[in-house]
């Protein structure tokens, strides 16, 4: 055999080798690269849109009185997805066949308002007071109670869930 026919098969065989070592990792990088950016995606897919939540039925709140509704849907974190989680309470206000939410959170320091007997709203830490349309009344909350969206489908009261930051005079919504 030739020395040249011998470094000619050498140079062969390392090039298969090189070629199949690449093409066999790029076969292993791409899924991965698909699984790893799952959650980025899904956050970017969904952004900071609607996250409608069932709470109860139209029938169970009365004109004028706020009811206090726990929100409690599916949580994802990730790949983990958590049933039946508590993800934090409404007011919901019945206004003829409209409803309007306002977060329970006080925008203040993140106390939980309470409900008077007047239909509006009150924090009991630092006194903050709200009227029955969560605008701010008085006290040291830099602004009015947090709205939140809602729909009315088949009887049943959806509401957009978001939390916001507390102790800043505009609403910023946080993860």
């Amino acid at each position: 055999m030739a020395v040249g026919e011998e470094k000619g098969r050498r140079g062969a065989l390392k090039a298969f080798i090189v070629g199949g070592s690449a093409a066999f990792g790029c076969a292993l990088a791409g899924p991965a690269a698909v699984f790893v950016s799952a959650p980025l995606r899904a956050a970017t897919a969904t952004g900071h849109g609607a996250r409608w939540v069932k709470t109860l039925r139209l029938a169970e709140i009365h004109e004028g009185q706020p009811k206090k509704v726990a929100v409690v849907a599916d949580q994802r974190d990730a790949w983990t997805l958590s049933k039946d989680v508590e993800l934090g309470a409404v007011w919901l206000v019945k206004e003829g066949e409209r409803v309007l939410a306002f977060s329970v959170v006080c925008p203040h320091l993140g106390c939980s308002v309470s409900a008077n007997p007047d239909g509006s709203f009150g924090c009991p830490c630092h006194t903050s007071s709200f009227d029955a349309a969560g605008k701010r009344t008085g006290g040291p909350s830099p602004r009015g109670m947090d709205p939140l969206d809602t729909k009315v489908e088949d009887g049943v009261v959806l509401v957009d869930f978001r939390k916001f930051r507390m102790g800043t005079p505009e609403r910023v919504e946080i993860g």
